[in-house]
């Protein structure tokens, strides 16, 4: 031994033989799962969808049942009520009119290729909303 430095001999613990294991918390992980909770409660929304209720498209042998409709195309270049080119405040207005006059006035919607298909939902959902009950989409084309 080196005769400048004294011995020194670390003190030795009763447990020291068995390793010691180490102990995992619960706790921060419980936490961290309650504040994602709490997150995706308050960013969901539990808003109340409307829904818009639409007959299936008329088959080919009902054209009886279609007369006396009106007649509503979403066009790209506006709508066409009956022919005529309106605004939605002026079909709308019209609707209203024919529906006052007759309760189960049936409404066809008839949207044409390559219409924006929100701009047929907020025709649906503005006449809905003023409430025409009776409307039926119309194929375009022979699909």
């Amino acid at each position: 031994m080196d005769e400048g430095l004294p011995d020194y001999a670390p003190p030795r613990l009763a447990n020291s033989g068995r390793r010691r294991r180490s102990v995992i918390s619960l706790t921060p992980l419980i936490d961290v799962v309650f504040i994602l909770l709490v997150f995706f409660m308050l960013a969901s929304s539990f808003l109340d969808w409307r829904t818009i209720d639409l007959a299936a498209p008329a088959s080919a042998g009902a054209g009886a049942s279609m007369t006396g409709a009106m007649l509503l195309e979403v066009r790209q270049d506006g709508l066409r009520l009956s022919g005529h080119m309106v605004s939605l405040d002026e079909a709308e207005s019209r609707i209203m009119a024919k529906v006052r006059e007759k309760p189960d006035q049936r409404v066809l919607i008839k949207p044409a290729d390559g219409v924006v298909l929100q701009d047929t939902v907020r025709v649906l959902d503005r006449l809905s909303a003023a409430g025409v009950a009776n409307m039926s989409f119309v194929r375009t084309g022979s699909r």
